[in-house]
């Protein structure tokens, strides 16, 4: 299974960078550091990157409008074929435009228990509250400044004549731990049947009178009214003794289906039973798959069941 190509931004030291580094040397973890990037060529967390052989990017933002930076940053980010974007003691505002461009798809670690103490000083702020505990987030990126869905939190005491140097020292080490095992459950989740059959049926359901309907154990899609509905995409969890889990979309026929295996064994399979009928397995289990092309595959199964009033309509849309 292909591991998720992770992007990490840093500023400085890059200790949590570092941590992801040393996770992903593990054989059974889903993800790799494929690129180090910073906005201070002085960082010192780079060196640490270049002696574990990890690409590396650095130019100062000073002088540069955000999204003029942010938009370097991207570009190298997609030259790196980067999956997935990591910010580890990234000291930069991010434009509206990066963070749209990796909506869904960029996680930080800040280090509170969100959503208090969003920003700085979030330990001097800590303890002057009085507070027992505080901790760290993993968050998704959003528009608002530490204010994404929280994937994980670790809880660490404050203790008695704690300052926010010997704090930060010890929420640190729970960031080392935190960050890496909430990133490998993030870009595994896409792999597991749960997931999958959602990112399916909000496709799906996406399509003009589509509705969700069980056959024979599989989750599937159909068009047309709760009477006359016809199936237009199924999802296979191993069934009928296969590994694969795999969207089922109808091909215009045997022709076809051979040709696509023949072209993309690794993506195209006859499927058990349903392939008799015209009907082609596409991997979905692999960990990088293309949405878009699925997206396309759901379409185009979409029209060769629909009725025509609705291809038509879709057709007319489509024009504009």
């Amino acid at each position: 299974m292909a591991k998720a190509r992770i992007g990490v931004l840093i500023s400085g030291r890059g200790s949590n960078m570092a941590a992801l580094v040393y996770a992903a040397k593990r054989a059974d973890c889903p993800f790799e550091i494929v690129l180090v990037a910073a906005n201070d060529p002085e960082a010192g967390g780079l060196a640490l990157a270049e002696a574990e052989g990890i690409a590396t990017w650095a130019q100062s933002h000073k002088g540069m409008k955000r999204a003029e930076f942010d938009a370097l940053v991207d570009a190298q980010l997609r030259a790196a074929r980067v999956d997935y974007v990591a910010l580890a003691g990234y000291m930069r505002l991010l434009s509206p435009e990066f963070v749209t461009r990796w909506a869904g798809r960029m996680l930080n670690i800040h280090p509170s228990l969100l959503p208090k103490y969003k920003g700085l000083d979030t330990h001097e702020r800590a303890i002057e509250a009085g507070d027992r505990v505080t901790g760290c987030s993993v968050h998704v990126v959003t528009a608002e400044l530490d204010d994404g869905p929280v994937l994980g939190q670790t809880e660490v005491a404050i203790v008695a004549g704690d300052t926010p140097d010997t704090l930060a020292g010890r929420v640190l080490i729970a960031e080392h731990q935190l960050y890496s095992r909430v990133l490998a459950d993030f870009v595994a989740r896409e792999t597991t049947p749960e997931w999958i059959v959602a990112k399916v049926g909000e496709l799906a359901l996406a399509l003009p009178e589509t509705d969700a309907r069980t056959s024979h154990g599989s989750p599937g899609w159909r068009v047309g009214g709760d009477k006359s509905g016809k199936f237009f995409a199924y999802v296979s969890i191993h069934h009928h003794g296969e590994e694969a889990i795999a969207l089922l979309v109808k091909t215009s026929g045997q022709d076809e289906m051979a040709a696509l295996i023949e072209a993309e064994p690794d993506l195209y399979y006859r499927p058990a039973y349903y392939g008799a009928a015209g009907w082609i397995a596409i991997r979905l289990d692999t960990g990088d798959t293309d949405w878009d092309h699925v997206a396309e595959w759901l379409d185009k199964s979409w029209r060769a069941v629909a009725p025509k009033r609705l291809t038509k309509l879709m057709d007319i849309a489509a024009s504009f």
